[in-house]
């Protein structure tokens, strides 16, 4: 006599929550940006400020960096879409994209 049970299964199954190609290779880009500790902290202080924006040339003297260092930085956060920027007279301020930073988070949840 053959005796079967019938297939339980003891948890959710993976493929629920998968990325699709295109949206891991998006978001390997963004995480591989935030790699640079000094972008993490750049990030920080933008969104610690209480209009959620600063100025590109107020970030060097906190980080102890060189401007062209920071304007680097920036460019390549901005380029991955993790910053916005608006150029005024000759200074460019930069502000966080809340629903790119949102995307990161929940891709890890």
């Amino acid at each position: 006599m053959k005796l079967s049970k019938p297939a339980v299964s003891c948890c959710s199954s993976l493929l629920a929550g998968r990325l699709t190609l295109d949206e891991a290779t998006h978001l390997a880009v963004a995480f591989r940006v935030l790699g640079e500790p000094a972008r993490l902290r750049m990030l920080s202080l933008i969104a610690a400020q209480p209009n959620g924006e600063v100025c590109a040339c107020e970030l060097a003297e906190p980080l102890g960096l060189s401007q062209p260092t920071v304007s680097h930085h920036l460019k390549v956060m901005y380029k991955v879409g993790l910053l916005e920027r608006e150029r005024r007279g000759t200074w460019i301020y930069y502000r966080m994209l809340p629903e790119k930073l949102a995307l990161l988070r929940e891709s890890l949840s």
